[in-house]
């Protein structure tokens, strides 16, 4: 087996970074990373064994990665991942846990490399074809992705297993079995040991036939994406919100499309047909005075005037409290909130009584007059004429004199809270970037 593979995909002054389990197809790769180093001298590469902590040899596996790559002079840390298999099962938990960790390692300039082949990819085809995918999960595992500002690269999926086992014995590679692989109650296990089999004694060619066909829904979704692409841009704003009113006037499937790719960009997962419809059905085409929410796996989707949204849940704030005694020193806020700062050189809110505590809430209640407005509103009514969408109305810092609202800094001030003189102060939010 040559090298081609490798110079097809890697610069060879760039810096890579190879998830190594110590198994048969991460231990060829990098053996095969270690000759081309020594072919391109500028490249570096480093390694990165994920510790799950499933297994009874976990601690071992990590102790013979770290002595290969020690006898082939290539840096190797070990990540321990906690792994909560509750939710999605094992195979899919511990497969989100590896890559969030190794992507959590790369430095600027890195790339990922992940050592899957070509029979590989024929699972991967067979199990997105059981769970009903359309055309992005039937193309399987891509070439290479972007993830941010790094690339992930998967160098070996043109490469059969049994090249690699031809390649390890030529070289004399050691590597180790992965006990759980024997264990047929996983989905891929039972394709690769009594499915695939099957297929390719009937097909010797299956394997790279799958492969083709994966590459074709790849092409089919590439060309989607360019065609969709200036329309979806159009339709999202800078914070990544999509305006939803244009998808109603379109084709069930070209709605589809721009939803999938919308949710994609949020660093959302493919979403079922089903869950498509329900997006239509259950938040776009709700009530007005509806607070639409559905969840997807860590994320929530909302709607707010004819915009969509894709969230992280944040925990509720309505009952903390936290006072603020000195003024001169920063107020530090939870949840990532940022800070608030005193200045004492603009006068917009007046300074407390002697009797007045200054406290910062998260929740407000009732009916307030705010300076420079007639008439009084409901705290309700002021969160909608600002524009504050409700899943961040908790989420706003209020400043309080005892029980008496002041301020939303940088929002309103209330009658109650404005400088009458040139003795007041202003508060700043400054949120966490």
């Amino acid at each position: 087996m040559s090298l081609s593979h490798l110079a097809s995909l890697l610069t060879p002054d760039a810096g890579y970074v190879l998830a190594f389990s110590g198994g048969l197809d991460s231990t060829v790769l990098l053996h095969q990373l270690v000759c081309w180093q020594r072919q391109q001298p500028a490249l570096r590469v480093r390694a990165l064994h994920v510790h799950h902590g499933l297994s009874p040899n976990a601690d071992s596996w990590a102790l013979h990665c770290q002595h290969v790559c020690q006898q082939w002079q290539i840096p190797c840390e070990v990540l321990r991942v906690q792994v909560d298999g509750r939710a999605n099962g094992i195979e899919a938990a511990a497969r989100e846990a590896r890559y969030q960790a190794l992507f959590q390692q790369l430095q600027p300039g890195e790339h990922l490399l992940t050592a899957q082949h070509l029979d590989d990819q024929a699972e991967t085809l067979l199990l997105a074809l059981k769970r009903g995918s359309g055309p992005a999960g039937l193309a399987a595992m891509p070439p290479q992705r972007s993830v941010g500002e790094h690339r992930h690269l998967r160098p070996l999926l043109d490469v059969s297993r049994q090249q690699l086992e031809n390649y390890a014995a030529d070289h004399q590679l050691r590597w180790i079995e992965d006990e759980s692989n024997a264990d047929s109650r996983y989905d891929r296990n039972f394709l690769r040991q009594q499915v695939l089999p099957l297929l390719q004694a009937r097909w010797p060619h299956f394997s790279a036939a799958s492969a083709r066909s994966a590459a074709l829904c790849g092409e089919q979704e590439q060309l989607l994406d360019e065609l969709l692409a200036e329309q979806l841009a159009q339709l999202s704003d800078a914070q990544g919100a999509l305006h939803f009113p244009p998808l109603m006037n379109m084709s069930e499937a070209r709605r589809h499309a721009l939803l999938r790719r919308w949710i994609a960009q949020q660093g959302g997962a493919m979403p079922s047909r089903e869950a498509l419809k329900r997006i239509t059905d259950e938040v776009i085409n709700s009530r007005e005075d509806a607070k639409p929410c559905l969840r997807f796996s860590a994320f929530e989707l909302r709607r707010y005037r004819q915009k969509l949204y894709w969230l992280t849940p944040q925990p509720s704030l309505s009952q903390h409290s936290l006072t603020w005694q000195d003024r001169t020193q920063p107020l530090d806020l939870p949840a990532g909130l940022g800070s608030l700062q005193a200045n004492a050189w603009i006068a917009e809110l007046r300074q407390p009584a002697a009797d007045e505590t200054i406290t910062v809430r998260f929740q407000a209640q009732g009916y307030y007059h705010l300076q420079g407005r007639a008439g009084g509103r409901e705290m309700k009514k002021l969160w909608q004429e600002l524009g504050v969408a409700p899943w961040l109305r908790e989420r706003i810092p209020l400043i309080y004199f005892n029980q008496t609202l002041i301020s939303a800094p940088g929002l309103f001030i209330t009658c109650e809270g404005a400088a009458s003189n040139e003795q007041g102060w202003q508060a700043i939010w400054s949120p966490q970037q």
